[in-house]
Protein backbone atom coordinates (compact mmCIF):
# COMPACT_ATOMS: atom_id res chain seq x y z
CA UNK A 1 0.00 0.00 0.00
CA UNK A 2 1.24 3.34 -1.04
CA UNK A 3 1.23 5.99 1.97
CA UNK A 4 -0.29 9.52 1.29
CA UNK A 5 1.41 12.23 1.34
CA UNK A 6 0.69 13.49 4.70
CA UNK A 7 0.99 9.75 6.11
CA UNK A 8 4.51 9.73 4.22
CA UNK A 9 5.29 13.34 6.09
CA UNK A 10 4.34 11.87 9.69
CA UNK A 11 6.32 9.07 9.37
CA UNK A 12 9.22 11.09 8.11
CA UNK A 13 8.59 13.55 10.91
CA UNK A 14 8.63 10.55 13.69
CA UNK A 15 11.48 9.56 12.04
CA UNK A 16 13.54 12.55 12.28
CA UNK A 17 13.06 12.81 16.01
CA UNK A 18 14.51 9.59 16.07
CA UNK A 19 17.29 10.36 14.47
CA UNK A 20 18.16 12.93 16.92
CA UNK A 21 16.20 16.70 15.69
CA UNK A 22 14.33 18.09 17.82
CA UNK A 23 11.77 19.20 14.77
CA UNK A 24 11.04 18.90 11.54
CA UNK A 25 8.93 20.71 9.21
CA UNK A 26 7.96 20.67 5.73
CA UNK A 27 7.56 22.87 2.91
CA UNK A 28 7.17 22.39 -0.59
CA UNK A 29 10.25 23.24 -2.86
CA UNK A 30 9.50 26.22 -4.88
CA UNK A 31 10.46 29.84 -5.47
CA UNK A 32 11.19 31.99 -2.44
CA UNK A 33 9.56 35.07 -4.06
CA UNK A 34 9.12 37.39 -1.17
CA UNK A 35 12.67 36.29 0.02
CA UNK A 36 14.13 37.10 -3.36
CA UNK A 37 12.58 40.41 -3.23
CA UNK A 38 14.25 40.87 0.12
CA UNK A 39 17.60 39.38 -0.34
CA UNK A 40 17.81 41.45 -3.93
CA UNK A 41 17.18 44.62 -1.58
CA UNK A 42 19.71 43.78 1.06
CA UNK A 43 21.97 43.29 -1.48
CA UNK A 44 21.85 46.21 -3.10
CA UNK A 45 22.47 48.00 0.12
CA UNK A 46 25.51 46.62 0.80
CA UNK A 47 24.77 45.02 4.27
CA UNK A 48 26.69 41.66 3.40
CA UNK A 49 29.91 43.69 3.62
CA UNK A 50 32.97 42.26 2.55
CA UNK A 51 30.95 38.54 2.28
CA UNK A 52 30.76 39.05 -1.31
CA UNK A 53 29.77 35.12 -1.80
CA UNK A 54 26.46 35.92 -0.20
CA UNK A 55 25.92 37.55 -4.08
CA UNK A 56 26.89 34.44 -5.98
CA UNK A 57 24.17 31.44 -6.77
CA UNK A 58 20.92 33.90 -6.39
CA UNK A 59 18.50 32.02 -8.31
CA UNK A 60 19.33 28.60 -6.15
CA UNK A 61 19.29 30.86 -2.99
CA UNK A 62 15.62 31.63 -3.26
CA UNK A 63 14.79 28.57 -5.49
CA UNK A 64 15.73 25.38 -3.54
CA UNK A 65 14.27 23.04 -6.54
CA UNK A 66 17.27 24.44 -8.35
CA UNK A 67 19.51 22.57 -6.45
CA UNK A 68 18.39 19.39 -6.58
CA UNK A 69 16.67 18.06 -10.02
CA UNK A 70 13.15 17.09 -9.59
CA UNK A 71 12.74 18.40 -5.85
CA UNK A 72 9.56 18.58 -4.52
CA UNK A 73 9.79 18.91 -0.48
CA UNK A 74 12.02 20.42 1.69
CA UNK A 75 12.29 19.33 4.96
CA UNK A 76 13.55 21.75 7.39
CA UNK A 77 15.43 20.44 10.47
CA UNK A 78 16.53 21.84 13.94
CA UNK A 79 19.01 19.73 16.10
CA UNK A 80 18.94 21.26 20.15
CA UNK A 81 22.85 22.91 20.52
CA UNK A 82 22.39 23.96 24.30
CA UNK A 83 24.63 22.60 26.32
CA UNK A 84 24.12 20.13 29.28
CA UNK A 85 27.38 21.94 31.00
CA UNK A 86 27.90 25.41 30.71
CA UNK A 87 31.91 25.81 30.45
CA UNK A 88 31.74 29.59 31.15
CA UNK A 89 30.07 28.65 35.14
CA UNK A 90 33.44 26.38 35.67
CA UNK A 91 35.84 27.94 33.64
CA UNK A 92 37.24 30.95 32.06
CA UNK A 93 36.39 29.47 28.79
CA UNK A 94 34.89 32.01 26.41
CA UNK A 95 32.95 29.33 23.77
CA UNK A 96 30.05 30.37 21.55
CA UNK A 97 27.78 27.60 23.22
CA UNK A 98 27.42 25.79 19.92
CA UNK A 99 31.22 25.59 19.72
CA UNK A 100 30.89 22.94 22.51
CA UNK A 101 31.83 19.78 21.42
CA UNK A 102 32.43 18.17 18.22
CA UNK A 103 31.99 20.33 15.11
CA UNK A 104 28.05 20.37 13.93
CA UNK A 105 28.74 20.49 10.71
CA UNK A 106 30.03 17.20 10.79
CA UNK A 107 27.09 16.20 13.41
CA UNK A 108 24.11 17.29 11.89
CA UNK A 109 25.35 15.78 8.55
CA UNK A 110 25.47 12.45 9.45
CA UNK A 111 22.04 12.40 11.18
CA UNK A 112 20.81 14.50 7.85
CA UNK A 113 22.40 10.91 6.16
CA UNK A 114 20.74 8.62 8.46
CA UNK A 115 17.32 10.03 7.70
CA UNK A 116 17.33 10.13 4.42
CA UNK A 117 18.57 6.48 4.37
CA UNK A 118 15.73 5.37 6.18
CA UNK A 119 13.47 7.25 3.80
CA UNK A 120 14.58 5.40 0.78
CA UNK A 121 14.61 2.32 2.91
CA UNK A 122 10.69 3.00 3.36
CA UNK A 123 9.78 4.72 0.75
CA UNK A 124 12.03 3.49 -2.48
CA UNK A 125 13.97 5.71 -4.42
CA UNK A 126 13.71 8.78 -3.44
CA UNK A 127 16.85 11.36 -4.37
CA UNK A 128 18.15 14.29 -2.42
CA UNK A 129 20.57 16.43 -1.00
CA UNK A 130 21.22 17.38 3.08
CA UNK A 131 22.46 20.83 3.44
CA UNK A 132 24.45 22.05 6.61
CA UNK A 133 25.50 25.78 6.08
CA UNK A 134 27.48 24.15 2.86
CA UNK A 135 25.39 25.59 0.05
CA UNK A 136 23.10 28.86 -1.33
CA UNK A 137 20.03 27.64 1.15
CA UNK A 138 17.77 30.29 2.70
CA UNK A 139 17.56 27.79 5.94
CA UNK A 140 15.97 30.66 7.64
CA UNK A 141 12.81 31.09 5.39
CA UNK A 142 12.25 27.76 4.43
CA UNK A 143 12.17 26.74 8.44
CA UNK A 144 9.73 29.87 8.98
CA UNK A 145 8.28 28.60 5.82
CA UNK A 146 7.79 25.08 7.04
CA UNK A 147 6.58 26.06 10.69
CA UNK A 148 9.21 25.31 12.72
CA UNK A 149 9.30 29.27 13.96
CA UNK A 150 9.36 32.74 12.77
CA UNK A 151 12.08 35.09 12.23
CA UNK A 152 12.72 37.56 15.21
CA UNK A 153 13.93 41.48 15.35
CA UNK A 154 17.38 39.70 15.76
CA UNK A 155 17.32 37.96 12.54
CA UNK A 156 17.11 34.21 14.06
CA UNK A 157 14.78 32.00 13.65
CA UNK A 158 12.50 31.69 17.28
CA UNK A 159 10.50 28.70 18.03
CA UNK A 160 7.83 29.63 20.85
CA UNK A 161 8.83 26.51 22.37
CA UNK A 162 12.44 26.10 21.94
CA UNK A 163 13.86 29.33 21.68
CA UNK A 164 16.44 29.87 19.41
CA UNK A 165 19.47 27.45 20.93
CA UNK A 166 19.04 25.27 17.40
CA UNK A 167 21.00 24.73 14.10
CA UNK A 168 19.53 24.37 10.92
CA UNK A 169 19.38 21.88 8.18
CA UNK A 170 17.77 20.55 5.24
CA UNK A 171 16.87 18.10 3.30
CA UNK A 172 15.24 18.68 -0.48
CA UNK A 173 14.08 15.19 -2.15
CA UNK A 174 12.12 14.54 -5.03
CA UNK A 175 9.27 13.12 -2.59
CA UNK A 176 5.97 15.31 -2.29
CA UNK A 177 4.79 15.48 1.08
CA UNK A 178 2.23 17.48 2.44
CA UNK A 179 3.11 21.10 4.01
CA UNK A 180 3.14 22.47 6.78
CA UNK A 181 1.85 25.77 7.09
CA UNK A 182 4.08 28.67 8.90
CA UNK A 183 3.41 30.02 12.41
CA UNK A 184 2.44 34.08 13.56
CA UNK A 185 5.32 35.82 14.52
CA UNK A 186 5.33 36.14 18.81
CA UNK A 187 7.79 38.99 18.75
CA UNK A 188 4.79 42.07 18.94
CA UNK A 189 5.67 45.47 18.23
Amino acid sequence: MKASRNEAAQWIKSKAIECGFESCGITKAEPLESEAVRLDNWLKKGYHGRMNWIENHFEKRVDPSLLVPGAKSVLSLSFNYYPDKDLAASSNYKLSKYAYGEDYHWVVKRKLKDLMSAIQNKFGEITGRAFVDSAPVLERALAAKSGLGWIGKHSLLLSKQKGSFFFLAELIIDMELLEDQPVTDHCGS
